[in-house]
């Protein structure tokens, strides 16, 4: 951006900020296919299905769902990520063009903060495999004194390995993304052979692949199934919906839309299903094998015998989570929080604020069972970001018919200025589109009685993603036009 580096204004401009010259994108239709293999193998995923098991389905219920989820989530996927292919441009700037110059920040941190949340998942997976792997050789570690109230759900063991693993985190964003690179061809190679190798343990195990899937629904009615799908569902959306927003940070690197559109459309959808249906088969073994349905593979693989493959696992999957960890959840949200200052913010900053904000979110807790991993981590920030995915994508298809004005996106007075850089109309269709997931959420958690509120109000929540992109998207479109 050599032309318009001289006028952007600083406060909106930096080499991670500024579009990617036509020369310098080169991803193909592999890379692209190849990214999202490389993402859908990783522990939540499987961890997604298998919770769909414990919550209730039977295997090909579960597969079913996850599909869906990932067939729906690739639309804004590629519509979103149009604007990268086109123009550049990574989404927080792509993000100005329908918040204002400033408002885009408002996108960014919401999406920053759930990528927070995700590096703390992966993190305490990570940390929870050394635990169990220090247990196996010093007993004594997994009965450490309490130090932590028992209001924080955190034995000490864990707490002193989560701890561990962040500050290897951290110290690899210290070093720089560079340094990954080899974690990640570890990851690639290692996670499917490890996959296989735990399907073929469970197909041994649970006496060949009848047994396991024959395992039936625990729904009795046609009712109670529905009840539990339609959230199930979107939280499968909601598992996706921080990449449906940030992917123009990986498409700005794409040599053509053609790429970008049948890379992600032949990888997405089939990757997640595949590896789904290994968690699948092997958490509905668990019920035939130990009696228990077991839907965290760190507490399965705690439970063989050998200490040395336990520990070869352990330490496999430590790898595996730490390579993730930075390429999905540091580098998007390392951009978004840059976004906030760009002459202050740098990629290591962005990086550290990260992990911090990780270790608030209390990730421990957001995972301790199904139930919670579904209906209040993935369905309520799903209410957050499919408002956002509404606006954008209504913006540049209805407002902008795909044109954008990229020298105006980096400059403080043009024509996404609106009001002193915020465009109020997007903030409050933002605010119309969170609103009526609220009353659900708080009844989810507890915060307030189910009979305080109507029960068609509380039901809209097992459907926030949906609702919040289509109330915000409409509301925009009908304020931005009669303005």
């Amino acid at each position: 951006m050599t032309e318009d580096q001289n006028i952007a204004s600083p406060s909106l401009y930096s080499e991670d900020l500024a579009p990617v010259p036509q020369f310098k994108r080169t991803w193909n239709t592999w890379n692209y296919a190849a990214l999202w293999i490389s993402m859908s193998l990783c522990i939540p995923t499987y961890m997604l299905a298998s919770s769909l098991i414990g919550g209730g389905m039977n295997w090909w219920q579960a597969i079913l769902t996850i599909f869906l989820g990932n067939t729906v989530v690739l639309i804004p996927m590629v519509l979103n990520g149009h604007a990268g292919a086109k123009y550049g441009i990574p989404f927080p700037v792509f993000a100005r063009a329908s918040f204002g110059v400033r408002g885009a920040n408002i996108p960014a941190v919401l999406r920053a903060i759930v990528a927070c949340g995700w590096f703390g998942i992966q993190t305490w997976i990570g940390g929870y495999a050394l635990y169990l792997m220090f247990k196996l050789w010093i007993p004594s570690f997994g009965t450490l004194p309490q130090i932590f109230p028992a209001s924080f759900g955190l034995q000490t063991g864990p707490a002193i390995t989560f701890f561990l693993f962040w500050l290897i985190n951290m110290f690899v964003v210290y070093l720089g993304v560079e340094s990954i690179k080899k974690l990640l061809v570890f990851k690639a190679f290692f996670l499917p052979i490890a996959a296989l190798a735990l399907l073929f343990w469970a197909i041994s195990a649970g006496h060949g692949l009848g047994p396991i899937l024959s395992q039936p629904s625990k729904f009795q009615t046609s009712t109670e199934f529905w009840n539990y799908f339609f959230p199930a569902l979107t939280g499968m959306v909601g598992f996706w919906a921080t990449l449906s927003l940030n992917i123009p940070d990986f498409t700005r690197y794409a040599k053509s839309q053609r790429a970008q559109i049948i890379g992600q459309a032949i990888a997405l959808p089939a990757s997640m299903t595949l590896f789904s249906f290994i968690g699948v088969v092997v958490t509905s073994a668990t019920l035939i094998i130990y009696g228990e349905t077991i839907w965290d593979p760190l507490v399965l693989a705690g439970k063989f015998e050998s200490k040395m493959l336990v520990s070869i696992a352990m330490i496999a999957v430590t790898l595996s989570t730490l390579a993730t960890n930075i390429a999905a959840n540091i580098v998007s949200p390392a951009n978004d929080f840059a976004n906030l200052s760009p002459s202050k913010i740098d990629f290591k900053k962005g990086g550290y604020i990260t992990g911090i904000i990780g270790l608030l979110i209390f990730p421990w807790k957001l995972i301790a069972d199904p139930s919670g991993y579904i209906f209040t981590w993935l369905i309520a920030y799903s209410s957050l970001l499919g408002p956002i995915g509404g606006i954008m994508i209504a913006d540049y298809y209805f407002i902008r018919k795909q044109n954008l004005v990229v020298k105006d996106l980096y400059q403080l007075k043009g024509i996404y200025t609106y009001e002193n850089g915020f465009n109020k109309f997007a903030i409050l269709a933002l605010i119309f589109g969170i609103l009526p997931n609220i009353p659900g959420f708080l009844t989810t958690i507890g915060a307030i009685d189910k009979d305080a509120v109507w029960h068609w109000i509380s039901q809209l929540y097992n459907y926030a993603w949906f609702v919040g992109f289509f109330v915000s998207g409409i509301t925009y479109l009908i304020m931005m036009r009669k303005k």
